[in-house]
């Protein structure tokens, strides 16, 4: 039975403001990762990989201060160790080595385009572990609303040319197939482990892995600044916050409540490059995409 104080992750409105701020975060790191690749002269493959790790080891690092802070336990049984390690792999190293070596083979605004596959891929595979989730009309009409949404926002833009690149579009794809299993692998921990030793220990495990791959496969120093190192920060937040706040809801909710939420972090995604990068933005297509992705969270999400 569920407390006072868990039941308020079930709220309807706390859980939409909760998820709005975790796309905003994740739509948010669209353009700030490419800045980044300019402030540290990130060029190559490796060094691209070596900054993810770097990046998420800053994540697991606020997250665990966050816990002895709320005086959480940080230790483990085994076997959980063992899930942690697989889930870090899986959400972690692999999916941010396609997410980061496909964004940087593709335009920011159309990689928020196809990150939103992670929704479809999300609500299509839960019900395979999760009965009481099931695929319905209402879901599908949800999915293609939002999916719409997310293309129309984008229609006519000038960063959306040229066919499919497997390295740049098909890698984000792959990638969010990979986070909609990790999202489902998630919710099944939290029945054992604290939602945010979760986020902690499968950030600093899937760290070290992208960390040695990056600078064993050939990284060089990365170039150091001030703003550099701001935006790194802002970067690593960005997943501590994230991760640990959506595996809470997990946690407490249907995973096809929670995810359809994601749906809204192309609308950021395209906004934020907008304003940051100078991505082309069409209003009349920001209005509809709004109206789309709203109703498909309404009708999922109530």
């Amino acid at each position: 039975m569920q407390t006072a104080n868990e039941k308020i992750y079930t709220k309807y409105y706390v859980v939409a403001l909760l998820a709005l701020f975790c796309a905003f975060l994740w739509g948010s790191a669209f353009p700030s990762i490419k800045i980044g690749y300019e402030l540290f002269s990130v060029s190559s493959s490796y060094e691209k990989i070596a900054f993810a790790g770097i990046r998420f080891f800053i994540s697991s690092l606020l997250i665990f201060t966050f816990c002895l802070l709320s005086k959480r336990k940080l230790k483990l049984k085994r076997k959980n160790l063992y899930h942690l390690l697989a889930l870090g792999l899986i959400q972690t190293t692999i999916q941010y080595i396609l997410f980061y070596i496909g964004l940087s083979n593709t335009s920011g605004t159309k990689g928020s385009i196809l990150s939103a596959t992670n929704t479809l891929f999300s609500v299509l595979l839960v019900q395979f572990f999760y009965k009481e989730d099931k695929l319905s009309l209402k879901k599908v009409i949800g999915l293609i609303l939002g999916f719409s949404g997310v293309v129309i926002v984008n229609l006519a833009g000038s960063n959306i040319e040229g066919g499919f690149n497997f390295f740049g579009d098909g890698f984000i794809i792959l990638s969010s197939l990979l986070g909609a299993i990790g999202g489902i692998y998630t919710k099944k921990l939290t029945k054992e482990v604290d939602a945010f030793l979760i986020s902690g220990y499968q950030l600093l495990l899937g760290s070290l892995f992208l960390m040695g791959a990056g600078f064993l496969g050939g990284a060089g120093s990365l170039a150091f600044s001030t703003k550099g190192l701001a935006l790194l920060l802002y970067l690593g937040f960005v997943s501590a916050a994230a991760f640990s706040i959506w595996a809470v809801l997990l946690k407490y909710n249907h995973v096809s409540k929670v995810t359809i939420y994601k749906f809204s972090i192309p609308l950021f995604g395209v906004f934020l490059s907008y304003i940051l990068l100078g991505e082309r933005l069409m209003g009349t297509n920001v209005i509809a995409s709004v109206v789309l992705v709203s109703l498909s969270i309404i009708l999922i999400s109530r």
